[in-house]
C-alpha cells in the first residue's frame, strides 16, 4: 500500500491547478479519496473529532446492504435450479446466482461511476462516494435475469436525470436508483413486471426458460369468495417462505430476515432513522386494516389478505 500511496503522490501534480491533466482532477481525487484518508486536516482550532466521515458512512451502508445480497445470490440460484429440477447443492446453486447477480452489479457500477466521472469533470466538481450506494441497491432492486443493456440505460436515466440535471449529490430529489427502476418499469414492461418479473432457466435443450407468476399477480387475480391465502399457498408463497425469502422476485427483496438484519445495521449504528422505517410499516399496517375493514363478499379477495402477508 506504501508503493500505491507513493505513486499517487507522485502523479497529483499533474492534476492540480496548473498541471498538465488539471481538469481531471476531481476523477483522480476520488480515487484517492477511495483508497486513502484524506490529507486535508485543520492545523489547530477547536474541533469535534468523529471517525464516522462520508466514505465511512457509506461503507456502513453497504455492509447493512450484504445480507440481502448474499441470500438474494443465493436465491437468484435456487429458483433458477428449483425450476429446472437442477441439483439443490448450496455450492452448485451459488455459482448459478452469482452469475446472475454479478454481471448486473458490474453493469451498475460501471455505467453509473462512467456518468459520475463524467459530470464531475465536466463540472469541475469532486465525484461523491453515495454512488457506491447507489451502484449496489440499484441490481438488488431488479429481477436477476434482466438484459444486461437495459440494466445499463436504467443507471444511465437515474444518474443522468434523477441527479445531475438538478446539480448532482445533495441536490436532487428523487432517489437515483429508484427512479431508474421506475423508468425500467414503463419503458420495458414485459422484462420487468408482472408475471415476467421473474424468469427461470430451464432442463439443458429445452425451452430457454418460462415465467411463473408473482406472489402480488397471486393475489390480484384471486376471484371473490376464495381464500387468498389458500391460493398463495398453493402457488407456493406461504408465511413462512415470504418470510426467509425462498421465493421467485427480485435480488434483494424477497428476504424479510435479510431486510431487518439491514435494518438493526443501521439503527445500531446511527446511520438509519428507526422512526421512517417505522412509518413505513405503520404505512403497510393502515392500509391493509383499511383492506380489511373494507372487505365483503363482493369485494376482492386481495382485500381479505392478512396484514402480516402485506408486511412480507
Amino acid at each position: 500500500m506504501k508503493f500505491l500511496q507513493n505513486f499517487i503522490d507522485k502523479l497529483e501534480p499533474s492534476f492540480e491547478h496548473g498541471g498538465k491533466y488539471e481538469k481531471f482532477y476531481p476523477a483522480f481525487e476520488a480515487l484517492q479519496s477511495f483508497l486513502f484518508s484524506t490529507k486535508k486536516v485543520t492545523p489547530k482550532g477547536t474541533h469535534i473529532r468523529d471517525s464516522l466521515d462520508t466514505k465511512r458512512y457509506m461503507s456502513i451502508v453497504l455492509f447493512s446492504l450484504k445480507p440481502a445480497l448474499l441470500f438474494g445470490i443465493y436465491n437468484a440460484g435456487y429458483q433458477a435450479h428449483k425450476a429446472s429440477g437442477m441439483s439443490l447443492d448450496m455450492m452448485s446453486v451459488m455459482i448459478t446466482g452469482l452469475k446472475y447477480v454479478i454481471p448486473l452489479i458490474l453493469v451498475s457500477y460501471g455505467v453509473g461511476l462512467f456518468w459520475e466521472f463524467l459530470f464531475s469533470v465536466v463540472r469541475g466538481h469532486e465525484v461523491n462516494e453515495g454512488f457506491l450506494v447507489t451502484g449496489l441497491l440499484y441490481p438488488l432492486i431488479l429481477p436477476p435475469t434482466l438484459p444486461l443493456w437495459q440494466a445499463a440505460v436504467g443507471i444511465t436515466f437515474g444518474v443522468i436525470i434523477a441527479k445531475e440535471v438538478f446539480g448532482g449529490t445533495g441536490r436532487n430529489f428523487l432517489n437515483p436508483a429508484l427512479t431508474a427502476r421506475a423508468f425500467l418499469f414503463f419503458a420495458y414492461p414485459a422484462q420487468i413486471s408482472g408475471d415476467n418479473v421473474w424468469t427461470a432457466v430451464s432442463k439443458p435443450d429445452a425451452i430457454d426458460g418460462f415465467s411463473g407468476a408473482t406472489a402480488l399477480s397471486v393475489a390480484v387475480s384471486t376471484p371473490g369468495g376464495a381464500s387468498v391465502t389458500g391460493a398463495l399457498n398453493d402457488a407456493g408463497f406461504t408465511l413462512s417462505n415470504l418470510f426467509w425469502g425462498f421465493v421467485p422476485g427480485s435480488i434483494g427483496e424477497t428476504s424479510v430476515v435479510c431486510a431487518l438484519l439491514g435494518a438493526g445495521i443501521l439503527i445500531v449504528t446511527g446511520v438509519g432513522s428507526w422512526r421512517t422505517m417505522l412509518s413505513c410499516v405503520l404505512g403497510v399496517v393502515c392500509m391493509g386494516t383499511v383492506f380489511n375493514l373494507v372487505a365483503g363478499p363482493s369485494s376482492l379477495a386481495f382485500f381479505e389478505l392478512p396484514i402480516m402477508y402485506h408486511l412480507c
